[in-house]
Order: C-alpha cells, then structure tokens, then sequence
C-alpha cells in the first residue's frame, strides 16, 4: 500500500519574515547592525526585513547571510511585497495602536495644516525618510519620530 504524500507548501514572503524574526532573535541580531551591514537606514532596513521593501540581488544575498536564510527565501525577498503589515484594521499591539491614536486624534490637524502651508496635495510615502531617536528626558526617556515626505500636489488635467 503507498501512503500519498501530502503536498509540500510552497515558501510565502510571511514565511521569510518569520524565518528572519526567528533568527534575529535567537542570534542577538540588532536592526542597527543589519542596516550597516546593507549601508542603509535602520528604518528602511527594519521595514525591508519585516517584508514592506523589495530587496535587491545584493541586499538580498547579504540579509540571506546575516540570517541564515534558504535560497529560495533570498529570490522572494526580491519580490515587490503587498505592503500593509496589520493583522487587523485597528491595531490591537499598544503601541501600534498609539499611532493609529495619534493619526484619528491629530490626522485632520496634520491634513489641515500641510494644506495650508502646501496647497491641495499629499505627503509622499515613496519619496520618504524616517528616523527614530531616543531622547534622554529627566521625566522619562522619549520617542522621537522625523517623518520627511515629499509633497506631491494634486494636478488638474
């Protein structure tokens, strides 16, 4: 009697996300360290590793270096990702939640004032940098967060 082999799942970009999360952890590895490694910003680099960036062939091989990863993990973080990385519309992880917070508290403040400063348009998420620093404070340490995005305004045609 042949038992029938059930079929083997083909590797997902979750999949590669979770392998490299796994390594990070169990190796100690720091996004810092990576991102120095690919010289590139920590926070692009975190994003890319979370699977939200396409990787090139070089970056690829060299974050397939650092974490271990099998070949076919390389070829899909080459991938151009479906970005959006929540499980849910509204965040259940605190501090994920904080931000979702800020954007229902201060959004239509944000909205209105680069509209008056830029005109009819948006903040670009493309052409975009971040950078996330502590802040010693005597009352507690805190987060501070540079959102730089070009602004694109919209065109009549």
């Amino acid at each position: 009697m042949t038992v029938a082999k059930s079929p083997v799942k083909p590797m997902t970009r979750e999949d590669v996300t979770d392998l490299i999360y796994s390594a990070k952890v169990q190796k100690g590895i720091k996004w810092a360290d990576v991102a120095k490694k690919l010289k590139l910003s920590k926070e692009w680099t975190t994003a890319a590793c979370l699977g939200q960036m396409t990787l090139t062939a070089a970056q690829a091989e060299t974050i397939g270096k650092i974490f271990g990863l099998p070949k076919e993990a390389i070829k899909l973080l080459q991938v151009v990702p479906y970005k959006g990385s929540l499980p849910t519309a509204v965040p259940t992880d605190p501090l994920i939640y904080r931000w979702y917070e800020i954007v229902n508290v201060y959004g239509t403040t944000i909205k209105e004032l680069i509209h008056e400063e830029f005109g009819d348009g948006i903040m670009s998420a493309i052409d975009f940098s971040m950078d996330i620093v502590r802040e010693p404070d005597p009352k507690g340490d805190r987060v501070n967060v540079t959102l730089s995005g070009k602004f694109l305004p919209y065109k009549t045609y």
